[in-house]
Order: structure tokens, then sequence, then C-alpha cells
């Protein structure tokens, strides 16, 4: 079988970042609102009271402290609580194509590639903008490549679903390259109302360069030695948003139609199957546990990659082991893991072996086990 890479990383990280402190400002305001606005329903149990929420509690549940949005007003504004981003004409290049052109740059750049090297584009993430046309087309077209894009959702593990995709495409034929985006507007799935969730995620769009090893001439190759993916139904993580909502008006607007999940049930039972699919993936790459020298995890929760590597390895995992990222980006989906990679990569040794591992709604899992060539 085609030995094949990845070539190079890309990131695009928002202009606004928004920290816990002016998150709650923002929340709790909405809160003291609220509680006046429905005081008699609330004394007379009909409603329930929101509770304040903390830069304490937030940074404790999840390890995050900010997180980067492609808009900041609409957010920390009580009255409204929603980026403000205004649409753009058809002839405009969309804001998701623009996030993916940013990064696909720097991703072209460090694999030392050119448009005229690409002949696929996989757009891989949470939220699309829209239905059609693709949004990889769309970009395709954006950076001049001639060949074939198309786009896919399996929510935070799209990144890692995409490169077994890409990596399946250089090793069938129909590609010499691929470029692999995540442009993730987590913003815009978020509700920024709900104490429990609405400090979790943030805004990013990361890239990877995927193809064949015997033709890649970058000085940052990293050899994709085995793959596996996984998915089981559950409804914990979950977002009702789509096309068929106008079918009943009754839900316009409702909070189902944006993302919520049962974080306790989510944490009990991600964790052992993502460490379980890490295990399989690193045994049938033929290698030990032991000889993997870093993680990089998806982002979700900084407790959740703390059990996770604690379970593969029996002890706590160095931070050089396991990088974390989502104290500043937050949860960036499917960005995540890769955002981790992009960042903590280069001062590894040739030979080094790692692992990209993603989790999330589906459920769904996706583990990578790579090793570092030579320069």
């Amino acid at each position: 079988m085609k030995q094949v890479v990845i070539s190079g990383t890309g990131l695009f990280t928002p202009p606004y970042a928004i920290s816990n402190e002016e998150l709650v400002i923002a929340f709790n305001r909405y809160a003291e609102q609220f509680n006046t606005t429905h005081a008699d329903a609330i004394a007379a149990g009909e409603v329930m009271a929101i509770e304040g929420s903390s830069a304490a509690f937030i940074e404790k549940a999840s390890g995050i402290k900010s997180r980067y949005v492609m808009e900041k007003a609409g957010i920390l504004d009580a009255a409204h609580m929603t980026p403000r981003i205004a649409e753009r004409g058809d002839e405009q290049l969309s804001l998701q194509a623009e996030m993916c052109v940013a990064a696909a740059n720097e991703a072209l750049a460090r694999a030392g590639r050119t448009a005229a090297d690409i002949d696929m584009v996989l757009v891989a993430c949470s939220n699309l903008q829209r239905a059609y046309p693709a949004m990889a087309v769309e970009v395709q077209a954006a950076l001049g490549i001639d060949g074939f894009g198309f786009d896919m959702n399996v929510a935070c593990s799209s990144a890692t679903f995409g490169i077994q995709t890409a990596m399946a495409a250089v090793q069938t034929g129909q590609a010499r390259a691929v470029l692999v985006l995540n442009p993730e507007i987590t913003s815009g799935h978020l509700n920024f109302r709900d104490r429990d969730s609405h400090f979790i995620f943030g805004d990013a769009c990361t890239a990877l360069v995927i193809e064949a090893a015997d033709t890649a001439v970058s000085a940052h190759q990293f050899e994709i030695v085995e793959s596996k993916l996984k998915t089981a139904f559950s409804n914990n993580i979950r977002n009702n948003f789509g096309f068929m909502n106008r079918f009943d008006e009754a839900g316009a607007g409702q909070p189902d139609k944006l993302f919520r999940q049962q974080g306790r049930k989510v944490f009990k039972e991600v964790c052992p199957m993502a460490a379980d699919t890490i295990r399989a993936t690193v045994a049938a790459a033929g290698v030990e546990l032991a000889e993997v020298k870093r993680y990089w995890l998806h982002q979700a929760n900084l407790n959740m990659n703390l059990l996770i590597t604690r379970l593969l390895l029996g002890r706590d995992a160095e931070p050089s082991e396991a990088p974390v990222i989502l104290d500043t980006y937050a949860n960036t989906s499917s960005a995540g893991s890769i955002i981790a990679f992009h960042k903590h990569q280069d001062d590894l040794a040739a030979g080094a072996l790692g692992v990209i591992c993603s989790f999330g709604a589906g459920y769904s899992i996706g583990c990578v086990v790579v090793r570092k060539k030579a320069a």
C-alpha cells in the first residue's frame, strides 16, 4: 500500500478573544434581567431562576480560560448573545471559505506545495455555512485548484475522518495531494444563555496537506502509520437545527436547535471509548503504547483528556505528552486536535510516534497514528 504523509499544517485564528471574565459579565447580566422579568413566576415556582456563572466555575469545569471568535460584541450583548455577522452577497467569498483560504495558505507553504499540486479539497467540520454549493468547491475556486472538492460532517471527529478519507484518495490514485480543511464557527451553534455550556466553544480553522510520501518535499512530514474510525449512535450530544425545521413552526428558536449535551453521560461513556480506540489503533500499527511520545487529543474538556491519558498510561501525562490548547482556544470542535498537532510537532525528533485522536457527537471517534520523518 502506498505510504501517505501529512506534509503541512495550517491554522487560522480569529481576530477577537473573549476571556471567561468577559463572558461571565454578559451571562450574569442576562441572568439578572431574566430573573427580574420573571420574578413573580419564579416566586410561584412556575419558572426556574437562572443561576449566575463565574470564571472560576468555568475553568474548574472545563480547563478553558478564553476563546477566539469571529465576532465579539454581539456575544457580549446581554440582550442579544449571538454573533453579529452580516450576510455576504453570493458573489462575495463566504466567511467559512475565507477562513479556509487563510489556513490553507499556511499549510501549503509548510508542505512546499502550491494550488497546482492539489487535486482534492475536503471541507470537514461540524457546521457548514450553507447546504449547497459545497463549501469545498468554493474554496477550490478561491485557491485556483483544478480538481474536485466536497464537504463532510462527522461533528468533532470531522478532521480525523477527513484524514482517513484523504489518505484513501491518495492510496487509490484519485488524488496526488489532498487539502483537508476544518473551518469551525462554533459560536454560531452555541447557546450563550445556557449556564452549563455557554463557555464551551471557540472559533478557528485548521488545514492539512496529505500526499504520497514518495513525492513529498516538505521538511514537516508525518507518515500516517495507521488509522481507525468508530461511531456509535447517542443522543447525549445533539443539535436539531436543519432544513426541515420550517415544517413545524412551533420549534422555531427552541434551545434544541443549538448545541446541547448531557455532559456527565458524555464524560462517562466517551472517555473509555476513546482510550480503547487509541489502544486498538496503536496495536494495529504494530507498536506499543510506551513508544508513543505525544497525544494530540480532541480539545473539548481538560478533565476528559486527563482521564483518557491516565487510562492509557496508568499515570498522569506530562504536559509535553498531551499538549493542551483549549485553555486559550476552548473547544473548536474538529479543529482542536489539529491545532494541538500544528502547534506542538516541530520539537519532536525524527522517528517519534504520535497519536491524533478526536471524539464527539455521534458518538464518533477517529484515531490516527503518525511517525515523524527525517527532514
